[in-house]
């Protein structure tokens, strides 16, 4: 099998292609035929270091979402068969096994059923965005601990920044539980994005006055604000959130300290939820999994250009390239065509058709 692999933390030339033989799954693990890698900020991050290690005893293989079809099933294993088609998220948590590689052998709790219908660049693209959109729209109190059709019905929530991953998952999450979304986006482009998204209000921050267009929609205040920029939002974010609501913040830039107003954030009895997927509670976790599957095997978690997330692709050879695209801030959704050079070409290709690599729709 190839895979890409680093032993020290760097730019993109850290990472090299190498060829092993695959590993045998043991008793409640399974192993995975990667077929789309997915790239996530976390996955550059992690290869410069957040950690504070520089140096690892052992390699590492980057990315934490992908999707595929087992391979081969361990002992004990009673939810997958050889064949059926998945999609995995958090592989490189904690372990040394990223999808970057033509084979992955994970414990089945990670791995997940891809619904027939949903694509493999939908599978791929779940794990961390959506993930992250769910508990960031389930964070409030009362509020459903599982997101399904009508859940957030009555409800009005505003996403910042509908043109990322993450703000893209939680427009299409938080419409299909029967939300009124609102989000803002910083160009005409993103926003045209964030409409085929199905956003149901759009604004463009640079050009109009975020504060007066979301009260002018919601009177009383947005029960959920999803948050990527608290840094820069928090201020209106308590002059826009309801009483009672939450703040949900699943990122913020270098700089890591916020500054928060206490007495309106006590008048308003406001909620602050900070999120980081990796860490959310299994009964979190479980009921975000649940979510994203159902709502993939109901179209509501589409990608490409037609869903306001487009697609950009590389070969698993290319994965310093399509780590730095990411890392650059590309608008859209990068991701890699896991095989041999010839095969990831076909899969590029047949991708690009609406095929996948054996001829079938996907």
């Amino acid at each position: 099998m190839k895979a890409i692999e680093y032993s020290e933390t760097g730019g993109p030339e850290v990472l090299r292609l190498v060829e092993f033989e695959p590993a045998e799954p043991a008793h409640g693990e399974v192993r995975v035929r990667v077929v789309v890698s997915g790239v996530n900020p976390t996955d550059w991050k992690a290869r410069r270091g957040s950690s504070g290690v520089q140096h690892f005893e052992h390699p590492k293989t980057p990315n934490q979402d992908g999707a595929g079809f087992i391979d081969a099933v361990g002992a004990g294993v009673t939810r997958f068969s050889v064949g059926d088609r998945v999609w995995l998220r958090d592989t490189a948590f904690g372990r040394n096994t990223g999808t970057a590689a033509e084979f992955v052998v994970l414990p089945e709790l990670l791995v997940n059923p891809l619904p027939d219908g949903v694509s493999f660049d939908v599978g791929a693209s779940l794990g961390i965005p959506a993930l992250t959109a769910h508990r960031a729209l389930t964070a409030h109190e009362g509020g459903p601990a599982r997101l399904s059709p009508g859940a957030l019905v009555g409800q009005t929530v505003l996403v910042a920044g509908g043109a990322g991953a993450v703000g893209h998952a939680a427009i299409q999450l938080a419409v299909w539980a029967g939300a009124t979304v609102i989000t803002t986006v910083s160009s005409p482009a993103k926003a045209d994005l964030a409409w085929r998204a199905g956003a149901h209000h759009v604004i463009d921050y640079r050009s109009e006055d975020v504060v007066r267009a979301v009260v002018a929609i919601a009177p009383h205040g947005v029960s959920t604000i999803v948050e990527v920029n608290p840094l820069a939002n928090l201020g209106i974010d308590l002059e826009m959130i309801a009483v009672g609501g939450t703040i949900a913040i699943y990122v913020s830039g270098d700089r890591d300290e916020v500054s928060i107003a206490a007495r309106a954030s006590m008048t308003k009895n406001v909620r602050y939820q900070f999120v980081l997927t990796y860490t959310t509670s299994e009964v979190q976790k479980s009921n975000a999994v649940a979510a994203v599957t159902a709502a993939a095997a109901d179209g509501a978690l589409g990608v490409g250009d037609a869903n306001g997330l487009p697609i950009i692709r590389y070969l698993l050879d290319e994965t310093g390239a399509a780590h730095q695209a990411v890392e650059d801030g590309a608008v859209g959704k990068v991701l890699i065509d896991v095989g041999s050079s010839d095969a990831g070409h076909q899969a590029r290709d047949a991708s690009a058709a609406g095929l996948a690599p054996d001829g079938d729709a996907w």
